[in-house]
């Protein structure tokens, strides 16, 4: 058994698979194919698939297992309206601090973000572009509200993935770079207009009617690799 696996670490890969939008809503959870996974017991991989499903992200199925959650329109729009109070609170936190490392560290994601668009890796293009706002929240000395922005953006991920977002990656982050250059010009209330704004459009670009998530329980060792960042983080 691996000695470095433990629940808590399984359901933070399953996490950073969502984010990173390599699991799709609807796609089936096998215990055994975890387990074979992490080179760990199935009771383990239970624990950690427990660990999500308090957390929001798996349901179990009577007879046919763990799923990842397909979130409705209103638990969409829920999330989003969640981090908009969340993250428009963390903003208006920072007035009167001093943000310089923090904005370095900020403008160093952008520019991660904007490599990864360049490049051909969507799935670490979308991790970061999601981490983006758990960095924010992190480089703002709000460590409670890291784990709760972390799973908030995990929710909205999953909206967008379900319901098929139009909001392009390129625009993402050119709107994040705008928040940055408005905290770095001491504009608080600006910052926060645009954080706004920015959840708001991705918000908007959802489609209305769903597609069905896959259901291959052989990408599941390619899904739940770890997304190759571009240098290590933090």
């Amino acid at each position: 058994m691996a000695t470095d696996v433990n629940p808590t670490s399984i359901a933070e890969r399953v996490v950073e698979a969502i984010l990173a939008q390599k699991l799709a809503p609807g796609e089936r959870l096998g215990e055994q194919a975890l387990a074979e996974n992490f080179a760990v017991s199935r009771t383990m991989v239970r624990e950690a698939l427990m660990q999500l499903q308090a957390r929001g992200f798996v349901e179990v199925q009577s007879r046919r297992g763990w799923y990842v959650v397909e979130p409705s329109a209103e638990e969409a729009r829920d999330a989003f309206s969640a981090r908009r109070i969340v993250e428009a609170g963390i903003l208006a936190e920072s007035e009167g601090r001093p943000l310089q490392q923090a904005i370095r560290k900020l403008r160093d994601h952008i520019a991660d973000e904007q490599r990864a668009i360049e490049g051909a890796d969507a799935a670490t293009r979308a991790f970061l572009l999601a981490d983006f706002h758990v960095c924010l929240a992190e480089q703002m000395g709000h460590q409670l509200l890291v784990d709760v922005l972390r799973d908030l953006t995990a929710r909205t991920t999953l909206a967008a993935t379900l319901y098929q977002s139009r909001h392009e990656a390129g625009q993402s982050c050119a709107e994040h770079g705008a928040i940055v250059a408005a905290l770095e010009a001491g504009d608080t209330a600006r910052a926060r207009q645009l954080m706004i704004e920015h959840i708001g459009n991705v918000e908007r670009s959802l489609e209305v009617e769903t597609t069905a998530g896959p259901d291959a329980p052989a990408r599941l060792r390619a899904t739940l690799a770890p997304v190759a960042l571009p240098r290590a983080r933090r």
